[in-house]
C-alpha cells in the first residue's frame, strides 16, 4: 500500500455513547470511508456508497479504527529480548543490580542495535507508533548506547516517532556523569533523565538542580526515574515541582514510576497531585501490582496526565513486560475496577497520549479532517471492548502507511 492518496473504506468508527436512564451502557458505531492524502486524513464520509473518483480503495472490512498507541517508558538499549531466555538473578538492593549491570552492559554492546530493532518491531506489531526510550549514559558505555539507539530510531523514522532520554542509570552525580549526559544531549537526545536523587545520588537538591540546569541549557524535557517511597518520595517530587515552576518548565517534566504516591492516599499526596496538574508534570507508570500499587484513579481525578509504559521487556531488572500497550491499559482497568463502558473507554487515553474517539460527553472528536493517519485497526466493536478483551490488532498505520500487519 504505497499510494499517497487513497480511500480507506468500510472503517468502523465510534459515534456516541448509548445511554439508558442517563447511564452509559454502550457505544454507537458506524461504517465510514476515509480519504488519506499524504499521510493525513483528508475526508471522512458515511459508508453509504463507495467513492467513484478513480482513487485507490483499501478495504478495512469493518475493523475498528483507534488512535495508535504511545509507549512512554521503555529501555530499548538494554534487553535480553531477541536473545536467549534469562530470568532475573536475585539482588538485595539497587546497588547490587547496578553492579550486575556494569558487566552486562559490556556484554550487550555488540548487539544493542539488533535487539533494539527487534523490540521496536514488537512494539509496532502491538500498535505503538511513538516511543520514549531511556538510554544508558554511564562510565561503562559512555554515550555509545545513545549513539547506537539514535541510529536505530533514525532507521525507523518512517514507522514511528520517538523521544530519547539521556539516562544516567548509575547516578547523575554518583557516577560523575554530568558531562556524559551533556554529550548525549549534543548527540540528539530529546530529554534529560536522572534516578533516585536521595538513594542513588545522595543529594536531593543538587541532583535535581543539576538535572534542571542541563534541561534548561539544552532546552530539553525532563524524565526522572523516582522509586523512592513515602515522605522521601513526596519531598523529592515537591522539590522538583518547585524547580519546574522556577524554571518555567511547565508541561515539560515527567516523573517515571513516582512511587512516593504509592500506597494509601494521603492529604499530602493529593496536594502534590494538584500541583502536578497545575504545572503539567506528567507521570509515566507501568501499573505495578503486588507490593507497590499506585493511586492512578486519584491522580487522574486530580487532572494529572498519567501515561503508561512497559519499562523492561525481559532484561536483568525484570523478566516481565510484553510490549503490548493495550495489555497495560487492560491491567489498569482491571486493577482499578474500570469495568463499565465509560471507564474502559477512558482508559484508552493513557496509551494514546490522551486521544480518544469520543470525548467525555460522548461527542466524536477523533478522527477528524487534518489528523495524521496514525491508527490501529482492531477486531472489536468499540474501544471499551478493545481494552477489556485486549482485542487482536490486525494492522498498524503510521502517516497513512501500514507498518505492521495488513489490510
Amino acid at each position: 500500500m504505497n499510494a499517497s492518496t487513497y480511500w480507506l473504506t468500510n472503517v468502523l468508527l465510534e459515534k456516541a455513547f448509548e445511554k439508558e436512564q442517563n447511564v452509559i451502557v454502550g457505544t454507537q458505531t458506524a461504517l465510514y470511508h476515509i480519504q488519506v492524502k499524504e499521510g493525513v486524513i483528508a475526508e471522512i464520509v458515511a459508508a453509504t456508497q463507495l467513492p467513484d473518483d478513480g482513487i485507490t480503495h483499501v478495504d478495512a472490512k469493518g475493523l475498528l479504527m483507534l488512535p495508535s498507541f504511545k509507549e512512554m517508558h521503555i529501555h530499548i538499549d538494554k534487553t535480553y529480548y531477541g536473545g536467549p531466555w534469562k530470568a532475573v538473578r536475585p539482588a538485595a538492593s539497587i546497588f547490587d543490580r547496578l553492579a550486575e549491570e556494569q558487566v552486562i552492559l559490556k556484554q550487550q554492546l555488540p548487539t544493542v542495535k539488533e535487539r533494539a530493532e527487534k523490540m521496536l518491531d514488537l512494539l509496532l506489531g502491538y500498535g505503538a507508533t511513538h516511543i520514549r526510550t531511556h538510554v544508558n549514559v554511564d562510565p561503562i558505555v559512555e554515550t555509545k548506547n545513545m549513539e547506537l539507539t539514535l541510529q536505530v530510531l533514525n532507521d525507523y523514522a518512517g514507522k514511528i516517532t520517538a523521544e530519547s532520554v539521556a539516562f544516567p542509570q548509575h547516578g547523575l552525580l554518583k557516577s560523575s556523569s554530568v558531562e556524559r549526559v551533556k554529550g548525549a544531549m549534543r548527540l540528539g537526545a530529546t530529554h534529560v533523565g536522572a534516578v533516585d536523587p536521595a538513594v542513588v545520588d545522595d543529594n536531593i537538591e543538587m541532583s535535581l538542580a543539576t538535572l534542571m540546569d542541563i534541561a534548561v541549557e539544552f532546552d530539553a524535557g525532563i524524565d526522572l526515574h523516582l522509586h523512592e517511597r513515602n515522605q522521601l518520595g513526596l519531598y523529592t517530587m515537591n522539590k522538583l515541582a518547585d524547580m519546574t515552576e522556577e524554571a518555567g518548565w511547565q508541561g515539560r517534566v515527567t516523573v517515571s514510576h513516582a512511587f512516593g504516591f504509592a500506597g494509601s492516599v494521603t492529604k499530602a499526596a493529593e496536594q502534590l497531585a494538584e500541583r502536578f496538574a497545575e504545572l503539567g508534570i506528567s507521570i509515566s507508570s507501568t501499573v505495578p501490582i503486588g507490593a507497590v500499587q499506585m493511586p492512578i484513579p486519584m491522580l487522574r481525578e486530580k487532572g494529572v496526565r498519567v501515561e503508561l509504559g512497559n519499562d523492561s521487556i525481559t532484561d536483568h531488572w525484570s523478566p516481565f513486560g510484553t510490549g503490548d500497550m493495550l495489555e497495560k491499559a487492560n491491567r489498569m482497568a482491571e486493577l482499578y475496577n474500570y469495568a463499565d463502558e465509560y471507564s474502559l473507554s477512558r482508559a484508552l487515553a493513557c496509551i494514546t497520549g490522551g486521544v480518544t474517539p469520543l470525548n467525555n460527553n460522548g461527542e466524536q472528536i477523533w478522527p477528524v479532517q487534518g489528523n495524521l493517519a496514525d491508527a490501529v485497526f482492531v477486531k472489536a466493536s468499540c474501544s471499551a471492548e478493545a481494552v477489556a478483551r485486549r482485542s487482536d490488532r490486525r494492522a498498524v498505520m503510521f502517516m497513512g502507511q501500514v507498518v505492521a500487519g495488513s489490510l
